[in-house]
């Protein structure tokens, strides 16, 4: 796993480094986990994305309709300049969504819609149930009944099972009440936490928080100290430039601290921004840069890491 490179380029094409296969020309659409996509059905709170970090179809909950956020990144997808809806999320449409979505995919009925048309069988399998959204999960007032609701769908709902991958910028994650949720996950289940650089001043150029980047840290030990977690960094160019040599020293002295404090740390992700951005002076890393910053983190660490 450690010298895996999964690539999806901005273009939308996927493949793996080092195969004898060519890549594979997914869709733009679904590319975009907020374009067309989250129509998907006319679902309101639930989409599908073809997700390379993934490695196929991910089934997306949108907790944040009102892009309710504390961090905003400058590779970010959404839209803020246009306000949220200022509904809540509904926890009982969300479950019925998910349980027509997944039962969708699982019988294969997606190659009956025209955007799905031509894409391998395989491809179209549901990976994950990915709770995200327009803004930060845990943030959601509906966080905790969402995350139940979800796990007590899978117990009864009678499809295979699915792996439920939070992804958060880990802020909420020492909240007492998003603590007892996550409890309810089983060790197949996953949680992706961010942490885009080493640096308080990179962190501070790059996601802009309104939280200090030492509750980022220390919310990731946290959490890493109670069950195994993946580290997803994106590493974006900003008006053309690289991050710095300095700043992926501190990145990968930062994910060294924190393994040895005792985070359990199974993957870190290293990617860049892929999708369309809000911010035109964002752009895309070349995949040499992300292989080198790699690299660096499992020589430096030894931990698995993965290339996107």
């Amino acid at each position: 796993m450690g010298g895996k490179h999964v690539i999806a380029d901005a273009a939308g094409h996927r493949g793996q480094s080092g195969g004898g296969q060519g890549p594979l020309v997914l869709r733009n659409a679904f590319e975009t986990a907020f374009g067309c996509a989250r129509n998907f059905l006319n679902n309101r709170f639930v989409y599908v994305v073809l997700s390379s970090r993934a490695n196929g179809l991910s089934v997306g909950v949108n907790l944040n309709p009102d892009k309710r956020c504390n961090f905003s990144c400058i590779y970010c997808e959404v839209d803020r300049s246009i306000p949220g809806c200022a509904d809540q999320l509904e926890v009982p449409v969300m479950v019925e969504e998910l349980r027509s979505t997944l039962t969708l995919a699982a019988e294969g009925r997606l190659h009956n819609l025209a955007a799905f048309k031509g894409l391998p069988p395989d491809l179209l399998k549901p990976r994950q149930v990915a709770l995200s959204g327009d803004g930060e999960p845990t943030l959601s007032p509906k966080f905790c009944e969402a995350v139940n609701a979800v796990v007590h769908l899978r117990a009864v709902c009678g499809l295979p099972f699915f792996k439920i991958v939070l992804v958060t910028n880990t802020t909420g994650l020492d909240q007492p009440a998003v603590q007892a949720s996550l409890h309810s996950l089983t060790p197949q289940d996953e949680l992706w936490l961010k942490l885009d650089g080493g640096s308080r001043s990179y962190i501070e150029r790059i996601n802009r928080p309104k939280v200090p980047f030492e509750k980022v840290l220390e919310n990731i030990l946290l959490t890493g100290k109670q069950r195994p977690i993946v580290i997803q960094s994106l590493f974006p160019s900003v008006s053309g430039q690289e991050p710095s040599q300095d700043e992926i020293d501190q990145y990968v002295m930062r994910l060294c601290e924190l393994k040895e404090a005792g985070a359990q740390i199974s993957l870190v992700q290293v990617y860049s921004a892929t999708r369309p951005t809000m911010h035109p002076e964002c752009g895309h890393l070349p995949l040499k840069t992300l292989s080198k910053i790699a690299q660096v983190v499992r020589t430096r660490t030894g931990l698995n890491v993965e290339v996107y």
